[in-house]
């Protein structure tokens, strides 16, 4: 049987486990030559289980936020298998901890690994394919990046981690704008399963929800489809898009809006603002709720 990404080769960041692991494993049974990156052993895991299984795969550790090693990445990429097609930026940490109590390391790690971790990859993938589009040779080249709920709709304790993911939401429309000239599309998705950074919290989780018979709804495997077919030269015609997955649901996050609005032809005076906004907010729905509020 023909996968939906038959042969074409996909960098997986962090995929040594949790949902990196589930992405590679996923690419590969549809067809996918694999590049697995984490920091750890945990890679070359990965990897000999793609080849003992059938499938095409190698490892290669490193820090994706650093910029040498990100080009590296993609230069081992094309090396190994001749070419790149898709990109998944998955790599990402979190160091929870309320606002006022936050240190400067931690803060700066959880930016510096989600926000530039995902930047640095595209940055150089993105170089690649504009290269290969101006030689006139085709490109269908995809990038998958990974938001999280904690940064569309904030997340109590974790104002780091959120406002990096929320960065990468960012990040995935502007390079998806970017980058279309060169046959490139830049989705992201933002999704919940039971991975060793969510654990706790997913076993809470887990706890509420009424069980399916059969279904592990927190498995991260859950989410890897989505990612598959937004890997595929199939979806050519999505981009620019963010997409929340858990369990069997997938959903199209809806971001930032114009809103309702006021005008007038001349500058507002303070007094004048209260009542306009108090209005306006009337008009305008209310805001999703934070997670943990």
């Amino acid at each position: 049987m023909t996968g939906v990404c038959q042969n074409r080769v996909v960098v997986v960041t962090g995929a040594g486990q949790g949902l990196g692991r589930a992405h590679a494993l996923a690419l590969a049974a549809e067809g996918a030559r694999v590049v697995v990156n984490d920091l750890g052993e945990a890679a070359d895991t990965v990897a000999e289980e793609i080849n003992a299984a059938g499938g095409a795969a190698v490892a290669d550790l490193g820090d994706v936020s650093d910029w040498r090693y990100a080009e590296a990445l993609v230069a081992r990429a094309v090396a190994e298998f001749g070419t790149l097609d898709a990109l998944v930026n998955n790599a990402g940490i979190n160091r929870d901890r309320m606002m006022v109590s936050m240190t400067e390391a931690e803060w700066d790690l959880v930016v510096k690994v989600n926000l530039k971790g995902h930047a640095a990859p595209l940055r150089h993938a993105a170089a690649y394919w504009r290269e290969r589009s101006k030689q006139g040779r085709p490109v269908a080249a995809r990038v998958v990046n990974t938001s999280s709920g904690a940064g569309l709709m904030g997340s109590v304790g974790q104002a780091n981690y959120g406002a990096a993911k929320a960065g990468i939401a960012a990040l995935t429309v502007i390079a998806a704008e970017e980058m279309a000239r060169y046959g490139i599309t830049v989705n992201a998705i933002a999704p919940s399963a039971r991975t060793p950074m969510t654990e706790a919290v997913a076993a809470l989780a887990d706890r509420m929800r009424a069980p399916e018979a059969g279904f592990d709804a927190m498995h991260p495997g859950n989410v890897s489809p989505l990612v598959v077919w937004l890997a595929s030269a199939e979806s050519g015609d999505v981009t620019g898009r963010v997409f929340e997955a858990e369990g069997g649901t997938i959903s199209v996050a809806d971001g930032w809006q114009h809103g309702p609005r006021a005008a007038r032809d001349r500058r507002w005076a303070p007094s004048e603002i209260g009542p306009a906004l108090r209005s306006l907010l009337a008009e305008a729905p209310a805001p999703a709720p934070v997670y943990g509020a």
